[in-house]
């Protein structure tokens, strides 16, 4: 069922945020802060706009998404037991190793997943071939990528996107989570990525750019998205690493490691406060 309002898409974004804490914290392993930045995102995708039913999580018609940030995974994980894949329960074994939630997400093993990523940059080319294959088979499914902006320092990331363009995939959608860091500092110091969306603009892409926590600014991206004809579109969603959360927020540092049992409960404390 599609939730239109957007208090009710706020709150589910909170509640991926706080199972994002709780995944990490009972791990003391993951990525808290890019997961924590992308949430609102994923509260959007799947409760606002993408044809899925959890109940046929291998139906043909079904709109596709690829984590090509794979280490978000504690935010897909959220995600999609918030939405009914799987039980709740599960989340309590995040990166254990017989669990099916391991540190990547991966697509033989974890319903609602799409594609197994985590090796960054190659997450677009899937998503670019499943665009393709929709348009050959006439699917008339919609393909979203998640990328962080320090991924889109992948060269593949470029290649892949020429070739989106090249084939006119107004089908796809591609989001740049824009929060300005990643594992060693700030994009524009670990390899001078700058002008995001010029650079998409120039290899033919459709560009708007939007708060990423803005869930009514984020709704009407990807309606319009929808709506653009024979070119690929790509949301540059400016974001903050470790949103929710406030000794996290904009700090490289939070990028994968987890709580101690202090800033856990503090943690908690601010997410549910909200």
């Amino acid at each position: 069922m599609k939730i239109t309002k957007v208090e009710a898409l706020e709150e589910i974004a909170r509640e991926i945020r706080t199972e994002i804490i709780e995944e990490v914290y009972q791990a003391q392993s993951g990525h808290p802060g890019g997961s924590l930045s992308c949430s609102d995102i994923l509260a959007v995708l799947y409760f606002n706009q993408m044809n899925i039913d959890p109940k046929k999580p291998g139906a043909k018609e079904r709109d596709r998404f690829v984590l090509s940030k794979g280490h978000g995974a504690a935010a897909l994980y959220a995600t999609l037991t918030r939405k009914g894949y799987f039980d709740k329960e599960l989340l309590k074994d995040f990166r254990k190793v017989e669990s099916i939630l391991q540190g990547h997400p991966d697509m033989k093993k974890v319903p609602g997943v799409d594609m197994s990523t985590g090796s960054l940059g190659q997450g677009l080319s899937v998503a670019v071939g499943m665009a393709i294959g929709s348009k050959l088979d006439s699917a008339g499914c919609r393909v979203y990528c998640l990328v962080g902006d320090g991924e889109i320092e992948e060269g593949q990331i470029w290649e892949a996107a020429m070739c989106a363009s090249k084939n006119k995939l107004d089908n796809l959608c591609v989001v740049v989570d824009h929060n300005g860091l990643q594992i060693d500092g700030r994009i524009e110091e670990v390899a001078g990525l700058v002008d995001i969306k010029e650079k998409f603009e120039s290899f033919g892409f459709y560009t708007l750019t939007v708060d990423g926590h803005n869930v009514e600014a984020l709704i009407g991206a990807f309606d319009t998205a929808k709506h653009k004809k024979d070119m690929p579109t790509v949301i540059i969603a400016n974001t903050i690493k470790g949103k929710g959360v406030s000794f996290m927020e904009n700090k490289a540092e939070w990028h994968g490691k987890a709580p101690n049992e202090e800033e856990y409960h503090q943690a908690i404390e601010e997410l549910k406060a909200r």
